[in-house]
């Protein structure tokens, strides 16, 4: 017996579960050609209980805009007939089609009929449908034993009489089109939500608008992107909610507007212990008036951007504000974004005149705030941001780490040090260091 037979017949004598979980950890191609390793594996990869599969330009090694629709469409008619002859239920289905912004709409029935086929095979827990910049029409059928539902890039529409997921705990729609209606719905009959909801939509209808309440028993992760199209959003009930992730996806939006709808959702995960804000938060707070005994009474890690280029003083009230409204902050990470150079001395001065001085009535800077991290991009200037940095070295009393990461010229960064060397510091244990992100090494200054 050769050697590759012995190990063929090794492996025969592996238990079934254990096999199965071997294939579930190649690529299915690889799983198919198991086959040939003997007779007890020839037909094994029909059992299998997951399929992932992925089109992309880069295995298709197809450059620029040459994008063959043919090609497309027989991929998918293979991934039809592997879906169609695995003879067990299937937990887990994944596909991933990756092209180029167009797509024909007459292969929409054959990405549904890859949908239909896998609820049909029963007992589909995950479902993944990843297909990116395509406006693809998915019907998306009520099912009871889905717990992950993952879309991305497609228009869902549900059918009539949509009665929902009972057991679906992650929720992902990434750039999805759907209808105010639907969404709603999709959202209010998925009632046992509790890991992880992502919410980055767009009207099917560009003269619709969305908008959502939230209403989430359970729910531990909220994550919401912002879009021209959203009219309102709010979480009515979300007792659990641990993290939010608020973003912002557009440009063209009435700031006003933007604020109103900005505000009302923070207030509204006013109790999460932490929270991500990709927006400039303090330019739209500073349109709103804010109410100065706000609190978030359970927040512990505050991540948001600033940008220095629009910093005024009413941006300045709103920074204050915001720190004031987080008593129990521990770990703070703020994002500085400066393009223009032409204002640099006029935001220093004024950033000088604001923030350095010692500050009163910070609980957070009294008594919890540990750690701070200030990351610099775009074209920074020093000058901009030691005013910042400054400010938590004096108001800081307990704070043992601030970080700031840059990427400038080695000039600039001899100057910040320089400055960095000559501040005073209020916590006896505080630890001052920069990280430079182009050359990959770190400074201790303090």
């Amino acid at each position: 017996m050769t050697e590759s037979m012995a190990e063929a017949d090794r492996l025969s004598f592996l238990p079934l579960e254990i096999k199965l979980s071997i294939l579930s950890r190649v690529e299915v191609r690889d799983a198919v050609r198991t086959s040939a390793l003997a007779q007890s594996w020839r037909h094994l990869w029909t059992l299998l209980p997951c399929l992932r599969v992925a089109y992309t330009r880069d295995k298709l090694g197809v450059p620029g805009y040459d994008y063959d629709m043919t090609t497309s469409a027989t991929w998918m008619e293979r991934v039809h007939h592997l879906l169609s002859s695995l003879r067990g239920p299937i937990f887990d289905f994944q596909l991933i089609h990756y092209c180029l912004p167009y797509f024909v709409e007459d292969q929409s029935p054959l990405f549904q009929s890859l949908l239909d086929l896998g609820f049909l095979k029963g007992g589909l827990e995950t479902l993944d449908f990843a297909i990116e910049w395509v406006d693809v029409v998915i019907h998306l059928p009520s099912f009871s034993s889905l717990k992950v539902l993952q879309l991305s890039g497609c228009h869902v529409v549900l059918p009539v009489g949509f009665r929902g997921f009972r057991r679906l705990t992650t929720l992902d729609l990434h750039f999805v089109k759907i209808s105010n209606d639907d969404l709603n719905l999709l959202i209010h009959t998925s009632n046992n939500l509790t890991t992880w909801v992502r919410l980055d939509c767009v009207p099917s209808d560009d003269s619709d608008s969305l908008s959502v309440h939230l209403n989430f028993p359970l729910l531990r992760h909220l994550d919401f992107s912002i879009n021209e199209f959203i009219e309102e959003v709010s979480v009515i009930s979300a007792p659990c909610l641990e993290q939010a992730n608020i973003s912002l996806s557009c440009t063209n939006y009435n700031p006003e507007k933007l604020a109103r709808i900005i505000f009302r959702l923070l207030t509204s995960v006013a109790t999460v212990s932490s929270l991500d804000l990709y927006v400039d938060v303090l330019e739209y707070l500073s349109i709103v008036a804010l109410p100065f005994n706000f609190t978030f009474p359970r927040l512990r890690c505050l991540k948001f951007l600033l940008n220095f280029d629009t910093m005024d003083h009413k941006m300045y009230d709103a920074f204050i504000w915001l720190i004031r409204s987080m008593p129990y902050l521990e770990e703070l990470e703020i994002e500085l974004r400066n393009g223009d150079s032409s204002q640099t001395n006029s935001i220093a001065t004024l950033m000088r005149e604001l923030l350095v001085n010692k500050h009163d009535g910070f609980a957070c800077l009294d008594q919890t705030l540990r750690s701070v991290t200030i990351s610099m991009v775009g074209k920074f200037d020093v000058v901009a941001s030691i005013p910042m940095i400054q400010f938590f070295l004096l108001n800081a009393n307990v704070l043992k780490l601030l970080k700031i990461e840059y990427s400038m010229i080695y000039e600039n960064a001899l100057s910040m040090i320089e400055e960095l060397q000559k501040a005073d510091v209020t916590s006896p244990n505080a630890k001052v260091v920069i990280f430079d992100r182009i050359y990959l090494f770190t400074i201790n200054v303090k």
